[in-house]
């Protein structure tokens, strides 16, 4: 019974701890206009690109920006993954495009575009070898 509680309790804890990724960028605008929310808007190549992968591994996983993150953004992967096992729905990978022509026309991996809830951008970067801390900030500095 013991270990039934504890499994329990771990999973849960994982639900918890869960980053909450948009799955379309339609439902990330409504979420974001009902929570008055920044649009964190990652293109990403999560299957080539190896700073895009830092980024996730260093940035997006960690407690830390998991933790914030849930509070005070809201967040959409733009993924172009290369490898045919990964491909996207059509809908979804026509969806990304358009993005891109918009928010990412020179083609940059990584690319975080911080959006207001209108789609408006308040401000852009790219991978920094820097601390989840120090990453909020930078983002946080282009909401205010």
């Amino acid at each position: 019974m013991k270990k039934l509680f504890f499994i329990l309790f771990l999973l849960g804890s994982m639900v918890v701890s869960a980053q909450e990724w948009q799955p379309t960028y339609t439902d990330a605008v409504e979420v974001s206009s009902e929570g008055n929310k920044p649009i964190i808007l990652v293109f990403s190549g999560s299957d080539w690109c190896a700073p895009c992968i830092k980024l996730d591994r260093g940035i997006w996983q960690s407690k830390e920006f998991i933790d914030y993150s849930n509070e005070n953004y809201v967040l959409y992967r733009a993924d172009f993954p290369r490898k045919k096992s990964n491909r996207l729905p059509d809908a979804i990978a026509q969806q990304n495009a358009k993005l891109a022509e918009r928010y990412n026309p020179k083609g940059y991996f990584p690319w975080v575009v911080v959006l207001d809830p209108k789609q408006e951008v308040l401000g852009t970067t790219g991978y920094r070898n820097i601390t989840p801390s120090a990453y909020i900030s930078l983002l946080n500095a282009f909401v205010k």
